[in-house]
């Protein structure tokens, strides 16, 4: 009797039939996933989840009827009862929109050129729960996107609320985590272990009632935490 997980549930919503087939094509190539459909609007995506109940849906943001940040809200936003993981799959240049679909739920984003090896671990990563916020393209994002990425909630509260639940130390590491540094890198930058620094973080998620990694690096812009880009 095999002990062997069941395959990672994989719903690809894309309004270009070319694309969808090529994601299909790397999925199903993978013997840890399964393709369990495929929708090219936002609402199909949202019908589809509901019936088929995937782990993970592989998420485009610009399509027509519903996009993808939209969809995303519904799917794995704060109303939604047993969200899948949102990997979000973007043209970087000419999409602004990354950070809403963040906001919206999503787990993590990829850029569409990214090789097939690092779409297949993108799935991999979120459906473990884990944020997929690629440090290099986070840093990017965040300053390529500044204007889009300062303080929504200006009020003085909401950010003495996050500084009253967290030790100077761990406001340290939500900070590091806000500028897209890894685990390693805030390691290496605060003169401690990885080990430990997987321990704040869950400690920051845990006390601030955050689901992931890219929620928290939302919040600490969204109180003006985390420190000027430019």
């Amino acid at each position: 009797m095999s002990d062997a997980p069941p395959p990672i549930r994989v719903l690809v919503c894309d309004d270009q039939a070319l694309v969808r087939t090529g994601y299909v094509t790397i999925f199903s190539a993978q013997p840890d996933m399964e393709v369990v459909g495929e929708a090219e609007n936002g609402h199909e995506a949202v019908q589809a989840a509901g019936r088929l109940r995937p782990d993970v849906v592989v998420m485009d943001i610009r399509m027509p009827l519903l996009g993808g940040i939209q969809a995303t809200r519904q799917l794995a936003g704060p109303d939604a009862e047993a969200p899948p993981k949102v990997l979000v799959v973007t043209t970087f240049n000419v999409d602004a929109y990354v950070y809403d679909a963040l906001r919206a739920g999503a787990s993590g984003f990829l850029l569409k050129d990214a090789p097939p090896a690092e779409l297949v671990n993108g799935v991999r990563t979120v459906a473990r729960g884990e944020a997929l916020l690629a440090p290099a393209v986070t840093r990017h994002l965040i300053g390529h996107f500044a204007e889009h990425l300062r303080p929504a909630d200006t009020s003085r509260s909401a950010r003495e609320d996050v500084v009253r639940a967290l030790t100077p130390r761990e406001l340290e590491v939500l900070q590091q985590i806000a500028e897209g540094l890894s685990n390693a890198e805030i390691a290496a930058k605060l003169f401690i272990t990885p080990e430990t620094v997987k321990t704040y973080v869950s400690r920051i998620l845990s006390k601030l009632g955050l689901r992931d990694r890219v929620q928290a690096v939302v919040l600490a812009y969204r109180i003006g935490l985390a420190p000027p880009t430019g």
